[in-house]
C-alpha cells in the first residue's frame, strides 16, 4: 500500500474518531448529575471522550477535538458575558483536555493525561471565575478563593468519578485495546 493511501486512511480514521468522541462528549455533557447555581455541572463523564481522544490519537487531535467540543457546548447552552470569557471557558478550557496526549505513551498514561486535562480545564474555570464572575463570591470570600472552591466542587467530583471508572480493569483494558486498534 502506498504511503499516500495509508496516510489518507489514517487521516480518515482520525477524523472519524474525533467526530465520534466530540459527539459522545456533547451527548454526555447534556446528562447532568448535578447543576451548580452559577454555572458548571457534574456530568456523566463528559470530559472523558476528549481526554480519550488525546490518549488515542495524540495531543494535536485531542486539542482540536476539545476546541470543537467547546464550541458545540457553547451552542447547546453556553453562557457568555464577554468575548474573552467565551475564549477562556469554551475554547481554551476544552482544548486543554486534549493535552492528555502529552503522556499517552507513559505508564498509566490515560489516568495521568486525564488529570493533566482536567487540571487545565480547572485553571481556565478559576481564571474565568476571578475575572468575570467574582461578583458572585459571598461576602467572606475574595474572588480567587471563591473561584478556586466553587470550580473545584464540580470538576473534582466528576474527575474522581472518572478516574475510578477508567481504572476498572476491564475498562482500562478496553481503552488500551482501542488504542492499539487505532494505531494499526
Amino acid at each position: 500500500m502506498s504511503n499516500s493511501v495509508k496516510g489518507s486512511r489514517n487521516y480518515t480514521k482520525a477524523l472519524t474518531t474525533t467526530a465520534l468522541m466530540v459527539a459522545l462528549g456533547l451527548i454526555l455533557s447534556q446528562i447532568k448529575l448535578f447543576q451548580m447555581p452559577q454555572g458548571g455541572s457534574v456530568t456523566l463523564f463528559s470530559m472523558l471522550p476528549i481526554v480519550l481522544l488525546g490518549y488515542l490519537l495524540g495531543t494535536r487531535w485531542g486539542v482540536l477535538g476539545g476546541v470543537i467540543h467547546g464550541l458545540l457546548d457553547l451552542m447547546f447552552g453556553g453562557f457568555v458575558i464577554h468575548p474573552a470569557q467565551l475564549v477562556i471557558d469554551y475554547i481554551f478550557a476544552f482544548a486543554l483536555l486534549g493535552l492528555s496526549g502529552l503522556v499517552r505513551n507513559k505508564k498509566h498514561g490515560l489516568t495521568i493525561g486525564y488529570i493533566i486535562g482536567i487540571t487545565g480545564r480547572y485553571a481556565m474555570a478559576v481564571l474565568s471565575g476571578v475575572i468575570f464572575f467574582g461578583s458572585y463570591a459571598p461576602a467572606n470570600f475574595n474572588a480567587l478563593t471563591w473561584s478556586l472552591w466553587y470550580n473545584l466542587t464540580y470538576i473534582a467530583t466528576e474527575g474522581i468519578l472518572t478516574i475510578i471508572l477508567i481504572n476498572i480493569p476491564p475498562i482500562k483494558n478496553m481503552f488500551a485495546h482501542l488504542r492499539r486498534t487505532l494505531e494499526n
